[in-house]
């Protein structure tokens, strides 16, 4: 499938955004530990949280995350310490999505955990049983899911968990997003270094949790409005708290660099509540930022600032190369069909000095299976009438009504 995209010049709408798959998927994840028999409230629908809930709620003997990595993640560690034994695969993307790291430290906690096929990498077997949990050090350097999934079952592990990470630590604000979700359902978790988080052995409680909206999915809105001509122009995004967990909430602070202002609604911080995004575009001669806490974030950014003209050079990428693609090559690949030459020195960044190529007369934007590749290309057509994006239908992994809510917002879409 293809979608043909013509976009409006004022952009006058509210977006009722989905809610945080991020937390969705860690809260699952942590009411499964302590019982299973609340669920949070404001659950995303999107298609990694729906196979985590279906595989909580079925169990079956094989268990297929398909392209979710955060599933595939967090579904091993709660595997292991949870009695039976099942087989753990995905697609064919995720079957050389490497898992090493995290399977090794399992093992040392004392996990029964196999490789069916290539060492390192999913499918996994797994026999789950109490674990005596303990001390155990990994790369701080790589996916904070990894970490995530270790430190959500230290709560029930038998000698808690004292997790090191040596390294350095990338996309800290996800650790914190998790400690913070353990705490509200009762766990004692707590950094005891600026590289160590204890967990003590003290079962989750069962709780009510309100699932805030997605900050990461308001990044494609705060572009639309930065690519729009229209001064005018207004948008309210509903179910964002100021003082959010989310590490992409920093979206709102670095578009305030580009003219994106972002004003709430009367509420406490912690409360989720409206917000209005109106633009007072200035000029930017370069946009410097590192994304080690919100790597998301990136492909947003880049889209944005070279189709205004914004030289950017942007930093801790690392993760990116194993995402749902390699998004430094396929970002690199897709803006030069727009005709912008896009550099990766050292394949953890990516800069854009201004220089430009010939562009494809009528550029197809590839997906990849990628729902961030085809949602941060989608506001270009701002820029680039009658834009094509091919597979669009992969945003149903984090937003599946975003297609909707750009008709809502005036886009028109056809099917090529």
């Amino acid at each position: 499938m293809q979608y043909i995209l013509k976009a409006p010049g004022l952009i006058n709408t509210t977006i009722a955004l989905p809610a945080s798959k991020s937390i969705s998927n860690r809260a699952l994840m942590i009411q499964a530990l302590a019982g299973g028999s609340i669920f949070p409230t404001n659950l995303s629908d999107c298609d990694d949280t729906r196979v985590i809930f279906d595989a909580l709620r079925d169990m079956p003997e094989v268990i297929d995350i398909k392209a979710a990595g955060t599933a595939m993640r967090f579904m091993t560690a709660y595997l292991a310490v949870t009695e039976g034994r099942h087989v753990l695969t995905g697609t064919e993307r995720m079957k050389h999505r490497p898992i090493g790291v995290l399977v090794d430290a399992l093992r040392q906690l004392g996990a029964h955990i196999d490789y069916v096929g290539e060492e390192g990498f999913p499918p996994l077997r797994i026999e789950g049983r109490p674990l005596d949990g303990g001390y155990v050090e990994v790369p701080g350097d790589i996916s904070s899911q990894f970490i995530s999934a270790l430190l959500m079952i230290g709560p029930v592990l038998k000698n808690g968990l004292e997790l090191k990470m040596r390294d350095g630590i990338i996309s800290r604000s996800y650790i914190d997003m998790t400690r913070f979700i353990m705490m509200s359902y009762g766990a004692e978790v707590d950094w005891t270094d600026i590289d160590t988080i204890r967990v003590e052995p003290k079962p989750y409680e069962e709780r009510a949790f309100l699932i805030e909206n997605d900050w990461s999915a308001s990044s494609y809105w705060y572009e639309m409005l930065l690519l729009n001509n229209q001064p005018d122009s207004e948008i309210r995004l509903t179910g964002l708290a100021d003082s959010s967990r989310q590490g992409d909430s920093s979206v709102r602070y670095i578009f305030s660099l580009l003219g994106i202002k972002t004003t709430f609604d009367e509420a406490d911080e912690f409360t989720p509540t409206t917000i209005t995004l109106k633009c007072n575009r200035r000029p930017l001669p370069k946009l410097e930022y590192n994304f080690v806490n919100s790597p998301d974030l990136a492909q947003t950014f880049v889209v944005g600032c070279a189709l205004r003209g914004i030289p950017f050079r942007f930093t801790g990428l690392a993760t990116l190369k194993i995402k749902e693609t390699d998004r430094i090559e396929a970002m690199k690949r897709e803006m030069r069909k727009l005709g912008y030459v896009i550099r990766s020195n050292d394949g953890n960044e990516l800069e854009w000095d201004g220089q430009r190529c010939l562009a494809d007369p009528e550029p197809v934007i590839d997906t990849y299976e990628d729902h961030r590749m085809a949602m941060a290309f989608a506001p270009a057509a701002l820029c680039l009438p009658h834009l094509r994006i091919n597979d669009p239908q992969v945003v149903s992994k984090s937003y599946p009504r975003f297609w909707e809510h750009l008709r809502q917002a005036g886009f028109q879409i056809e099917e090529g």
